[in-house]
């Protein structure tokens, strides 16, 4: 398999930012951080798409200013008439490549070139040929798979370009009610945007009050971060294209030249996890989906496990 360099893709922001803080951080992607590819537009919730509406258009300028490729996100879960339209215009009338979140938008992207995100359940090679043959050129894989899987599938879908999701809280489920809503004592229907209030998830933890899930609006995301830094020279050599990170309110810019430094082999990865958990402190690291264990597990490779021996 010939060697290829890894890009680096800065997801959407899956969380509800006011509009500056939104379009700032795009700003600043664009002008700091070593990604190649930024996915924009609300995912999450349509009711706070006239958030980031104002910015989208100077938001796309910055960035493609820099070089970077833009794609538009769409929703995850398609409910209303009116989120149906949205998605039926985004893509009837979008310059830029489109990101399917939800099976709704496969139909109108028959045939046109897009991506696949990683909220549709990509979990097996024959998937992915399907999505391929209908016009994906690059597919998120779900954060959930192991190894093994992953592997699988980009040996057996080599026309299609694989993504891993490398960084960030990951998405486990999304639902037509709003938690997050009820858990402050609102409704979905005026829910006052009370999930503003929480730019990084609202907590949940169990009965013995272990830290166990967050919530962000409909959306349902991990306790832990996902963090594959160790695992991403093995994913390079089965043919992974590009590692995606899903924004976390922290410095991005800092995470994103992390990422960059490990792949391009100027960091060794020991210390860029070490660095990852300083910039990103309000979550432990996780990885155990990739090593086939419980997603919150933290499985420490080789030569940690050695280090941390000798030093006992």
């Amino acid at each position: 398999m010939p060697h290829i360099t890894p890009s680096l893709t800065m997801g959407p922001v899956y969380y509800l930012w006011d509009g500056p803080k939104w379009r700032d951080f795009h700003f600043r992607i664009a002008d700091e951080a070593p990604v190649d590819r930024v996915v924009i537009g609300e995912t999450v919730c349509s009711k706070r798409q006239h958030f980031i509406e104002p910015h989208i258009a100077e938001v796309i300028e910055r960035l493609e200013d820099a070089g970077k490729t833009v794609i538009l996100s769409t929703l995850a879960l398609v409910t209303l008439e009116r989120e149906s339209r949205h998605v039926r215009d985004s893509i009837a009338n979008s310059e830029h490549p489109v990101e399917a979140n939800d099976l709704s938008a496969l139909g109108l992207l028959n045939g046109k070139p897009h991506s696949i995100g990683p909220l549709v359940n990509v979990y097996n090679a024959a998937t992915a040929r399907l999505l391929g043959g209908r016009g994906a050129t690059s597919i998120c894989l779900p954060p959930e798979l192991p190894f093994s899987s992953v592997k699988a599938i980009a040996e057996q879908t080599p026309d299609v370009a694989l993504e891993v999701f490398a960084f960030g809280r990951m998405p486990l489920a999304i639902s037509a009610r709003c938690a997050h809503a009820r858990a402050k004592g609102h409704i979905k229907d005026n829910c006052q945007f009370i999930c503003g209030d929480d730019p990084d998830g609202l907590p949940v933890k169990t009965l013995d009050r272990q830290s166990f899930l967050v919530l962000n609006g409909v959306q349902t995301v991990s306790h832990t971060c996902q963090a594959l830094l160790g695992e991403l020279a093995d994913l390079t050599a089965v043919g992974i294209f590009g590692f995606r990170l899903s924004p976390q309110d922290c410095d991005m810019v800092a995470v994103a030249s992390l990422y960059r430094s490990v792949i391009d082999g100027d960091m060794e990865t020991d210390e860029a996890i070490e660095r990852l958990r300083a910039i990103y402190p309000s979550a432990p690291l996780s990885n155990g989906f990739h090593h086939a264990r419980e997603g919150a597990a933290w499985v420490a490779r080789a030569r940690d496990t050695a280090h941390s021996a000798a030093g006992a």
